[in-house]
């Protein structure tokens, strides 16, 4: 059998052409090549579908002590859709050219599903026992929330996830190139709660030609123009300070969470990062009113992404409804909670351990992610979730800019790292 290094980037390739854009595609064809490739090995996967199509699948390998608190490693299977007008090469492709591996979910995030997969398939084929019980989830619906998903695991089946007291998962672990001899490798030990929010105006519906000083689509325009432009407070969390700590002594600059422009040119990409994670944000995102040109509508909507800073949920609540005004409610379109735990503990180590054994030139940092993950709906559960997607990453390539964005891509020897990373901290954790 080959070996993890060996097959990696062939099985997210296979992943990458599995086409789960949600909602248009479905999860199960993905999460049968995944538990074909887990029964391979010997484990006794098993899909659970939210609804039909929507479909996950979870496994559980028995640790060397069972007394311990199992660890949990889980990847989304669905991907956010991608117009093939606008990229380079076919989004589902799976494409290889210039050392890597194109396609949608190449970093969000079938690279960490297919990392898993080929470690736990090499560990199964040879025999080896992880030190605690571990559980691999590949879920769906993560893109949209994750009720179809995570959530909905955690609700109808949370046997598949006894005992488990930590997780793994995105959006962490991967390569920020300070100096040729040094890397950051921030490890996600925190990230931002979510309100997705639908804004609603009610007015005197009536003919565009008359004077109307009640029109729904001016007052919910003018709530979207104040939320747009209002300037959220800077608000340190202990994470986002001790990331600040540890880049600031990288770049030789002391950096002021109030005032980054001294230290942009410095910073580059990593400011987008950095400046993200130092206050909520709300960002307009929809708009939807009227049908006719010459109708004014009696009812304008618009839709408000919304994050808040863990521990500061409440001030961005408060904040949001007095900048709606008078004349505009909002509804919930999905919400889910901020998470924050400590840098310190044995996983902790294990994960700093394995990425300096594979790079000597790294640094693992501690940070807050600026959006959320499947860990929110884990948590529910009393698993703490850290974000570990190992990945030494070429120096130009914008890993930020590969979420979501056209041209996804991550290099293949990046893949190949990673499971090098991910099977020392297996046998460590």
């Amino acid at each position: 059998m080959p070996t993890a290094e060996d097959e990696v980037v062939d099985l997210c390739r296979d992943l990458i052409r599995i086409d789960t854009s949600n909602p248009i595609k479905p999860e199960r064809p993905a999460a049968e090549y995944v538990a074909e490739k887990l029964a391979e090995v010997g484990l006794e996967p098993k899909i659970v579908e939210s609804e039909p199509g929507r479909a996950s699948v979870v496994a559980r390998i028995e640790g060397a002590d069972p007394s311990r608190g199992a660890l949990l490693i889980h990847g989304h299977l669905d991907v956010v859709p991608a117009d093939k007008s606008h990229w380079s090469v076919d989004p589902f492709g799976g494409e290889i050219k210039d050392g890597c591996l194109w396609g949608r979910g190449a970093v969000d995030m079938k690279d960490m599903d297919a990392m898993t997969l080929a470690v736990v398939r090499q560990w199964q084929s040879e025999g080896r026992t992880p030190p605690r019980d571990v559980v691999v989830a590949f879920v769906a619906d993560e893109e949209a929330g994750g009720s179809k998903g995570a959530r909905y695991l955690v609700d109808h089946h949370p046997d598949l996830f006894e005992g488990c007291t930590e997780s793994i998962s995105e959006v962490g672990g991967f390569s920020l190139q300070i100096r040729e001899d040094l890397r950051l490798y921030p490890i996600q030990t925190a990230q931002r709660g979510m309100a997705w929010m639908k804004l609603v105006a009610k007015g005197r519906a009536g003919h565009g030609s008359l004077v109307n000083h009640n029109n729904a689509v001016t007052a919910v325009a003018e709530a979207v123009a104040r939320i747009g432009r209002y300037e959220w407070p800077v608000r340190v969390t202990k994470t986002v300070q001790a990331f600040l700590d540890e880049l600031g002594d990288a770049i030789g600059v002391e950096l002021d969470p109030h005032d980054l422009r001294p230290a942009a040119d410095k910073l580059g990409a990593i400011a987008a990062l950095v400046n993200a994670t130092l206050r909520n944000t709300a960002n307009p995102t929809m708009l939807d009113a009227g049908y006719k040109v010459n109708v004014i509508p009696q009812e304008a909507t618009a839709h408000i992404d919304g994050r808040f800073l863990p521990g500061h949920e409440e001030e961005f609540f408060a904040t949001i409804d007095e900048l709606l005004g008078p004349d505009v409610t909002r509804e919930s379109v999905h919400d889910d909670i901020a998470l924050e735990t400590d840098w310190a503990g044995r996983l902790v180590d294990a994960m700093k351990n394995a990425i300096e054994a594979e790079d000597d030139g790294a640094k693992p940092v501690p940070y807050c992610l600026f959006g959320g993950t499947d860990d929110k709906s884990f948590s529910l559960l009393g698993i703490t979730g850290y974000g570990f997607s190992p990945l030494r990453l070429s120096p130009d390539l914008d890993f930020a800019g590969m979420f979501h964005g056209v041209d996804e891509r991550v290099n293949t020897d990046a893949l190949q790292f990673g499971v090098r990373v991910l099977d020392r901290f297996l046998a460590d954790c």
